[in-house]
């Protein structure tokens, strides 16, 4: 027989939990996390609940990351304003994280690699997109055709779109290093030969 922990100390240790992110951090630390991991439109009130504050409080900080750019603001079903985290913030952070673990240089060959994978892909289907691959497929077995187009499997057209995900955020990536080196007075290429 095994020990199992009843329901309600699950309850407790979560209460807990919060209680203690809630006493070691500020109102607008809790909203920023919530947001940071709200991609579809919700209202201030949800904000608010589950960043343990007023909704008042909410709406004060969600603006407040709205001019920052962190956050994107629409009038929701009802009228009332809806927010969810913003693109922008978060290919920047993408940006950013690619590069604090690699360098100008190493990024630069991986976008030419990720850039070959896709082309490699494109040549081998016959289209642009992984999305394309899928609707010709379906447009064929619903007509019930023979194509020469090659059968794509899932696990190869979830590595197109991966790939194709993060080209775009190594581009982004790029975009800002070298623009960092533009303001910094360093307008030299990785290599150094080339002005940007």
């Amino acid at each position: 027989m095994t020990d199992k922990i009843p329901p309600d100390e699950f309850k407790d240790v979560n209460e807990a939990v919060s209680d203690e992110w809630e006493s070691e951090t500020t109102p607008y630390e809790r909203i920023r996390h919530v947001v940071a991991h709200t991609y579809s439109p919700v209202s201030a009130d949800t904000v608010a609940d589950d960043a343990r504050t007023s909704p008042k409080t909410a709406r004060k900080h969600l603006n407040t990351l709205a001019d920052e750019g962190f956050v994107v603001t629409a009038t929701g079903e009802h009228g009332g304003t809806t927010y969810r985290r913003s693109s922008e913030s978060l290919v920047v952070e993408q940006a950013a994280n690619i590069l604090q673990h690699v360098s100008t240089d190493e990024l630069v060959t991986r976008i030419a690699e990720m850039r070959d994978r896709l082309n490699n892909y494109r040549s081998e289907y016959g289209v642009d997109s992984p999305e394309e691959v899928t609707i010709e497929q379906t447009n064929q077995i619903l007509s019930e055709t023979d194509s020469s187009q090659s059968e794509i499997d899932t696990e190869t057209l979830q590595d197109w779109q991966t790939t194709r995900r993060n080209l775009a955020f190594a581009n982004a990536a790029l975009s800002i290093a070298n623009a960092e080196r533009f303001v910094n007075g360093d307008a030299r290429t990785t290599d150094e030969s080339v002005s940007v």
